[in-house]
């Protein structure tokens, strides 16, 4: 990743609705959500829906599968992964261990 695609990807979650668009789909995990239950869940009109889920996915922080007629989304981990690596990239100056509280607090407890 690089200044491009980290400043991408923050202008796609600087906007309140596709934040909690994405809050949801990493929320959800490998099963992910169908675009219209992501905008009942929110109460988000669904072309308003589609234009944000958009742009997420240009972000590269969502990724989507149709499936027949729908479209189903989830967050991309490797985009997320890309983000966290670029924003940690020269951590600490060197001293891992001041990095670690960081780390323990992204870390998935499941």
């Amino acid at each position: 990743m690089d200044n491009k695609d980290a400043l991408n990807a923050f202008a796609a979650l600087s906007q309140v609705t596709r934040l909690n668009v994405f809050r949801l789909l990493v929320k959800t995990g490998e099963e992910g959500m169908l675009a219209g239950d992501i905008s009942d869940a929110l109460d988000v009109r669904q072309n308003t829906m589609s234009a944000n889920l958009s742009i997420l996915t240009q972000s590269g922080l969502v990724r989507n599968e149709r499936q027949g007629r729908s479209i189903r989304y989830f967050a991309d981990m490797n985009g997320v992964r890309g983000l966290l690596a670029f924003l940690m990239e020269d951590c600490c100056g060197g001293h891992l261990g001041l990095c670690q509280p960081v780390i323990d607090e992204i870390a998935c407890a499941c």
